[in-house]
């Protein structure tokens, strides 16, 4: 195939044991996890768990990504279409609240097909947010949730710590675009999310302006009454981060205070999350639990 799913556009040819790209993935989707997850928002993981699928590779190159193992280090199994619905429907086996496909975008091709019989439980796209409209027009009708990062407004972060300066206008259209295909947030009589788009923000060290500009954002051009804003307060230096002075250490509590006082005077609905968030113990634990099937091929990037 001749890769065009994510705003780097980059027409890499990736084949079934040929990775190229950015994402440095081959075509057939590369999972590295598939199991019941409870650290989403609640009403995502409910009371029983969303059931991630944990995509291996990624468009962006974050440098503090605390899944570099999978998203640039390319662990992972790599499986066939029929092989991925069946891990969708082992996982709503288990109870599973959802299907909740983390960071997907450059697998939208086998993905769709593995969609095509609709499940009976909603499909979450989460994602770091870096879309192309092309790609999340041929998602319409088959994902219920969007789960977005809107990491940074300002390009030159952007390229600093993502490698990808174009991101903000890229990720800004696209969560525009979520929310006309999802349109406000509805719930069932358990309080879980049927349909809807749930903005995420990762606050960084020295990055108060930037989350003050990303809830602007959010409440001026997204509208307060049609999405829920999650601000993140997990940050942990990992990854490349001891690279960056800057970002090589954990949130202050006067940082955390100050976007979340901002947040609640601009009356966002949503989540916030306490300092005790930002430990290396709630990064999944990447060991193929979930994917394993003899037809599938192990691939180490």
């Amino acid at each position: 195939m001749i890769c065009t799913q994510c705003p780097r556009n980059c027409k890499a040819e990736r084949g079934a044991d040929r990775p190229g790209g950015v994402c440095a993935m081959p075509e057939m989707p590369v999972v590295a996890r598939a199991a019941l997850h409870a650290w989403e928002e609640p009403p995502i993981s409910g009371t029983r768990g969303s059931g991630a699928v944990f995509f291996s590779g990624c468009p962006l190159r974050c440098v503090f990504c605390q899944n570099s193992v999978i998203s640039q280090e390319g662990f992972g199994r790599a499986v066939t279409v029929e092989r991925l619905r069946a891990i969708f429907e082992e996982l709503i086996a288990q109870g599973a609240h959802n299907i909740n496909l983390v960071t997907p975008t450059h697998f939208a091709h086998a993905i769709l097909p593995a969609l095509e019989k609709p499940l009976p439980v909603p499909v979450v796209w989460n994602t770091g947010g870096y879309e192309s409209m092309e790609t999340l027009r041929i998602l319409e009708g088959k994902v219920q949730v969007y789960l977005p990062d809107l990491k940074y407004l300002d390009p030159e972060r952007a390229r600093r710590y993502s490698a990808a300066p174009d991101y903000p206008a890229a990720a800004a259209a696209a969560v525009k675009e979520m929310v006309r295909q999802t349109g406000p947030c509805v719930f069932d009589g358990e309080g879980l999310l049927k349909r809807g788009t749930v903005v995420r923000h990762l606050l960084m060290p020295g990055g108060l302006a930037e989350a003050k500009a990303v809830m602007d954002f959010v409440a001026g051009e997204l509208g307060r009454e049609n999405v829920l804003f999650s601000l993140m307060s997990q940050y942990t230096p990992m990854g490349r981060a001891g690279d960056y002075p800057e970002i090589d250490r954990t949130l202050r509590k006067s940082e955390i205070r100050a976007a979340q006082e901002y947040m609640a005077a601009l009356e966002l609905r949503g989540f916030t999350q306490e300092g005790t968030a930002a430990d290396e113990g709630y990064v999944p634990n990447f060991d193929l639990t979930g994917v394993e099937e003899n037809h599938s091929e192990r691939i180490n990037l």
